[in-house]
């Protein structure tokens, strides 16, 4: 298969178009408050200003289908889109779960009565939306889940617990997967249902990280009962509904420039001089920074790959594993090159320390690298299974 690393004239013209739309737009982040309460205020006001002009533009969910409310971006529009908006380093998703995952997953499974009730809300951003999939003893291997939902007349009565759960603490609804056959194989048997968090019976816990950050949660439900006219497909079909996926989210090219911009702005504080002049001048150091710029560059490959088989009308698979895995380990490594180019300074609460902590969940978040470590052998290099 070719892989065209130019653009098209049509490509061209929208990365202009892009461009354009950037510049003209991404001073909203330009004058936010420096102190650390007004600097978070001033920043959710900009994000707030840059979607309400993204909006403007049809761009809120590029891939939907325009009679949804979409752009119906091709997939190739929709990574150069990406790309652009990385490499300016402004938000590039700006609906959140529910433009990335619910939405697409709405238009593909959902009945015309839930479409109605939820998506112009979610393009509006009058909801927010958060992910009832890892569990206590389900995370990497999520057809193990446990969490219960018992059919009683309407409603469905729910029983159990979800965790790590981005963002519940301020979600209004939430996507789940819930057991309703206990007999059946571990895949099926699993139905997938719309919940109120306001429901009676539903609790969140707020998880803090190393990091000193709550955006993890743990869920729990007890004899929560959700409307049978809130389930998303066949009862206990519910597995293949929420393996739906954006295409163009596979590519992972918001991660595999994002790496690359952390290093620019690492290769900026290493050619100031004062404290960091001596641990940026180590041999060692620099070398790293060779290393990791090389990696950014083969992350960058990874995910024209991806999009070049989309392009092609092929499904990447064990390529999307590849992806995630390389960025996600390369987040990591340059975490730690922040450490080493400050030295024993690196151990302060500062960004270098904060953002190495931070870092520990990217290769869980997603599909642990075990668990797409397994799938490139299998499926790409055609291994046994252990």
């Amino acid at each position: 298969m070719p892989i065209n690393l130019g653009d098209s004239p049509n490509d061209a013209a929208w990365r202009l178009e892009v461009r354009e739309f950037i510049n003209e737009n991404k001073g909203v982040f330009a004058a936010t408050p420096d102190d650390a309460e007004g600097g978070m205020f001033g920043r959710m006001g900009a994000i707030k200003q840059w979607r309400d002009k993204v909006a403007t533009k049809g761009w809120i969910a590029p891939s939907w289908p325009k009679k949804y409310g979409g752009a119906e971006m091709s997939v190739v529009d929709q990574f150069v889109m990406n790309e652009e908006f990385a490499e300016a380093g402004v938000p590039s998703n700006v609906g959140g779960f529910g433009v990335m995952m619910i939405g697409p997953t709405l238009i593909e499974h959902g009945n015309e009565d839930q479409k109605a009730e939820h998506l112009s809300k979610i393009l509006r951003g009058e909801v927010i939306w958060c992910q009832g999939y890892s569990e206590p003893g389900a995370g990497s291997d999520l057809a193990s889940l446990q969490t219960r939902g018992v059919r009683d007349g309407d409603d469905y009565v729910v029983n159990g617990q979800k965790i790590w759960t981005t963002g519940a603490q301020f979600a209004d609804w939430m996507y789940m997967l819930v057991r309703t056959d206990p007999d059946a194989p571990k895949h099926r048997g699993i139905t997938y249902l719309l919940v109120d968090m306001k429901s009676p019976g539903v609790t969140v816990r707020p998880l803090t990280t190393m990091a000193n950050m709550q955006s993890f949660n743990e869920v729990f439900f007890e004899d929560v009962r959700v409307p049978v006219k809130n389930r998303m497909g066949d009862e206990n079909r519910g597995w293949y509904v929420g393996t739906t996926t954006l295409d163009f989210e596979r590519s992972s090219i918001g991660s595999a420039i994002g790496v690359k911009k952390q290093l620019e702005g690492l290769i900026r504080q290493a050619k100031k001089a004062g404290s960091t002049a001596s641990f940026s001048s180590r041999a060692s150091v620099r070398h790293e920074f060779v290393d990791r710029w090389v990696e950014a560059e083969v992350a960058k490959m990874l995910s024209y790959r991806v999009i070049s088989m989309q392009a092609h009308g092929l499904i990447p698979n064990h390529e999307a594993s590849m992806c995630k895995l390389f960025s996600s380990e390369l987040g990591q490594k340059i975490a730690l090159l922040s450490m080493h180019l400050f030295g024993m300074h690196g151990n302060t609460r500062n960004r270098a320390s904060t953002g190495y902590v931070q870092a520990v969940s990217s290769t869980i978040a997603g599909g642990t690298s075990e668990v797409q470590r397994g799938i490139i052998a299998t499926r790409g290099l055609g291994l046994p299974r252990g």
